[in-house]
């Protein structure tokens, strides 16, 4: 699962499809000890915890990058390395 930013301690990776079918574009992002999936589309949080601050941010930082994360998403569909994305300032 390739990480394709890390900002204030909080990992935001995207794992490879590889023609599996995930029903949703998503990303997976990890804070100490919590994990969680975040959608793409409407930033709500699909499954795990996340404390509500961290969770805040990543929010913040998904609506500022959709566009690329919505192309990172296409990309690993088709098995390929996502593209890194700048991190929240």
């Amino acid at each position: 699962m390739p990480t394709i930013s890390m900002f204030y301690g909080i990992i935001i990776a995207m794992f490879f499809e590889i023609k599996e079918k995930h029903h949703l574009p998503h990303i997976h992002v990890r804070y100490q000890g919590y994990k969680a999936s975040i959608s793409i589309e409407d930033a709500t949080l699909l499954a795990g915890e996340f404390p509500p601050r961290q969770l805040r941010m990543v929010q913040v930082w998904i609506d500022l990058h959709r566009e690329e994360l919505l192309a990172d998403w296409e990309l690993t569909k088709e098995g390929a390395e996502p593209f890194r994305i700048e991190p929240l300032r």
